[in-house]
């Protein structure tokens, strides 16, 4: 079998580029007998680095890279129709679209499979496009994938139900790969821990919490801020920092850092709270090892990835109840609805307040990430796209938004 695949997330810092690189690393592993196609373009042919003898590099030139444009409608017609020509003339048995991101038209009957990972955009399209014309885009793209591809790959049952109830995409066509963390996550020794703390400037004896991820109105990273405020006016003797992980700047994605930096400074804690910018894996889950809790609680997440890795770390998480983490981590978290500071407040003092609570989550939650694993990821994956690629009786999908 020839899978062609859309490789352009391969750069990508966040949850899209975690879950292509991780899961394309491991499906070409158990499919060595295939051909694998990635298309890509220059800046993302820089940094791939899957080198196997049934993979191949098709390098795709474009004026303005797509890892930079594909939330927004910023990618020229030549640039996108230069991928359908080279999808077009390698014509592989099926293609893989990891990522709705940087999804492309495909050659007319292609066989296909797209990854839809949340209806996040189409929901809150208010906090995520910032203007009438990238909605316009964004929902012509969505629509045009779900019409192309024979089966959909989401990341959870709860994105699942989302796909169905919000794109009316037929559950038949669903298909759920989970992701996983990845292997550097897990629990660090306390030397390690402390001097990752040192090296972004807390001291011995330090707590914090940490955030990771995108810096973007449906993140409410703003309520985070506000609520750790509180706490540390709770905890004036002893209080806690937060780390706030990840890029600032060329994200691609519609971003309120301004808005978030200017809730800091009104609340009066930036002596403890640390942009720490983008993190290595090593030196990530070290904090996260370290941490009282891993804080997410988005309006919603297709999966919560950040998550799954703090608690592989053996950290609990205060995740939002909009996701499938109340299920996926049970036991291993308090869940509280997106926007109730309050209840945000109150958890995060309870697990400074009672350590043996934190260790106790902690715990349970190591042991449930411990149950996902990218193997398993890729097995599906390959099933879907086997699927895709054989059965006559799964057609291209209908219109569905």
């Amino acid at each position: 079998m020839r899978i062609g695949v859309d490789a352009c997330c391969w750069a990508n810092g966040r949850g899209y580029g975690r879950f292509t690189r991780e899961l394309l690393r491991t499906m070409v592993r158990q499919a060595p007998a295939a051909e694998w196609l990635f298309y890509m373009d220059a800046p993302v042919e820089r940094v791939f680095d899957l080198m196997a003898p049934n993979a191949r590099v098709v390098r795709v030139p474009q004026g303005r890279p797509p890892i930079e444009a594909g939330s927004v409608a910023h990618r020229s017609p030549a640039d996108i129709l230069r991928f359908t020509s080279a999808v077009r003339r390698d014509r592989p048995d099926v293609f893989f679209s990891p990522s709705i991101y940087t999804y492309f038209p495909l050659p007319p009957g292609q066989r296909a499979v797209v990854a839809i990972h949340d209806t996040i955009a189409e929901r809150f399209p208010e906090l995520t496009l910032p203007t009438a014309r990238d909605r316009l885009f964004w929902r012509a793209k969505v629509k045009l994938a779900a019409v192309q591809a024979g089966l959909v790959m989401t990341v959870s049952e709860y994105s699942a139900r989302e796909l169905t109830s919000v794109l009316r995409i037929d559950p038949a066509r669903i298909r759920v790969v989970t992701e996983a963390p990845a292997d550097a996550y897990c629990p660090g020794e306390t030397g390690e821990i402390a001097a990752a703390a040192a090296r972004i400037g807390l001291r011995d004896g330090d707590r914090w919490f940490t955030y990771v991820g995108g810096f973007n109105p449906h993140k409410r990273v703003d309520t985070i801020v506000k609520a750790h405020a509180e706490v540390v006016r709770a905890r004036s003797d002893e209080p806690p920092h937060l780390l706030l992980v990840g890029a600032t700047e060329r994200d691609g994605f519609h971003d309120n850092v301004a808005e978030i930096r200017a809730a800091v400074q009104a609340c009066g804690t930036g002596a403890f709270v640390h942009w720490t910018g983008y993190l290595p894996d090593q030196e990530l889950r070290h904090l996260h090892a370290g941490a009282t809790a891993l804080v997410l609680v988005s309006e919603a997440e297709g999966f919560g990835l950040p998550a799954v890795e703090a608690a592989a770390c053996g950290a609990p998480v205060i995740a939002t109840t909009e996701s499938p983490l109340p299920e996926l981590l049970a036991g291993g978290g308090i869940f509280v609805k997106p926007g109730d500071k309050p209840a945000l407040a109150a958890a995060m003092v309870r697990l400074l307040d009672e350590p043996e609570l934190r260790a106790r989550m902690g715990g349970i939650a190591r042991s449930q990430a411990s149950r996902l694993s990218w193997d398993d990821a890729a097995r599906a994956a390959l099933d879907a796209l086997r699927e895709a690629a054989g059965s006559r009786a799964i057609s291209p999908g209908k219109a569905t938004a």
